[in-house]
């Protein structure tokens, strides 16, 4: 397994810093022993199966529980100690965008405007307009993919520091999730800002984020910048001269398929050693190919449980109306 990893030292301190946190609900622990960076400035995945963890964990950024054991730092202050200080700096998105359906959108922005001293009107009504929402549209009447625009209306209006989006994209279609991924998130962390992004969809995490945490069942798999991780995962196939019932034991291998004379190999290492260690063998490699973010990750969980996690990010939510 991949040791969790420290990026580059920045000329300020990190913006997230959870250091040993455990949280159980029950007898069930969504939490385990967890520690994590996240530096200013970018777009951090957070990514994992549902119910890995990671909500819980945004939760403790938020304020919104408070670590048993372990600390959260966010900005230097304790979220749940400080929450004014917090929390203004902090847009937010949930899967579940839950706003008040009684108001009219314009009416929402008034409301969220007295929440955020920071709130920018002029950028605000530019959103509104670019996201194509009705200032006289009623909330309850709003299809999901509207509800979802407005959420991140307000979400980045007063233009914070730290955006956390959790799922924001669950159960909307393509033109919204682009809306979101594509244009929103990479505007934010253009400005300098910082974007804590979590989905249990890797291949929009892929796209757009710059440094990647991959949780399971509470714990940390690994944590790495994405180009890190995408260089130092590949799969193999090798030719043998001679006839191999198993597969033979190659220095970084994850996982191994084939039969015969020809084996693949999802590896970790570099191109130039995994070479290297196959003619060790007495192997030819036939071929070499890069893996996505998903088939890291699935590569990266426990054998047991591999098999079901890989079917459950293989979901995909039923396409909304926008």
């Amino acid at each position: 397994m991949i040791q969790e990893v420290s990026f580059p030292p920045a000329h300020t301190s990190p913006l997230i810093e959870i250091h040993r946190v455990t949280r159980r609900f029950g007898s069930k622990t969504a939490l385990a022993d967890i520690s994590l960076t996240v530096p200013r400035g970018g777009v951090f995945g957070l990514i994992g199966g549902n119910g890995a963890g990671k909500t819980t964990l945004i939760k403790h950024v938020l304020g919104l529980l408070k670590a048993q054991t372990g600390t959260v730092a966010v900005f230097g202050l304790d979220p749940v100690a400080n929450p004014v200080g917090v929390l203004g700096k902090i847009g937010y998105l949930s899967e579940d965008r839950d706003l008040p359906n009684w108001m009219r959108v314009r009416e929402l922005l008034r409301y969220s405007q007295a929440f955020f001293p920071a709130w920018d009107p002029r950028y605000a009504e530019e959103l509104r307009e670019a996201f194509d929402l009705d200032p006289a549209a009623k909330i309850k009447n709003l299809s999901r993919g509207q509800r979802a625009r407005a959420g991140l209306l307000v979400a980045l209006a007063h233009r914070p520091e730290l955006l956390v989006l959790d799922e924001p994209s669950s159960g909307l279609d393509p033109v919204v999730r682009r809306d979101i991924l594509s244009a929103i998130i990479r505007t934010i962390a253009d400005e300098g800002r910082t974007v804590l992004f979590s989905s249990h969809l890797l291949d929009e995490v892929e796209r757009v984020a710059d440094r990647v945490a991959m949780i399971h069942e509470g714990r940390i798999l690994m944590t790495a910048t994405m180009d890190d991780i995408k260089d130092s995962h590949r799969r193999i196939t090798l030719r043998f001269s001679t006839f191999q019932d198993r597969p033979p034991q190659l220095v970084g291998a994850i996982s191994s398929m084939g039969s015969g004379l020809e084996w693949t190999y999802t590896c970790y290492g570099a191109s130039e050693q995994l070479k290297q260690a196959a003619l060790a063998l007495g192997a030819a490699v036939v071929e070499e190919t890069p893996l996505t973010l998903e088939e890291i990750f699935v590569s990266r969980l426990p054998v047991r449980s591999s098999r079901s996690q890989a079917a459950d990010l293989a979901a995909t939510p039923q396409p909304a109306a926008t």
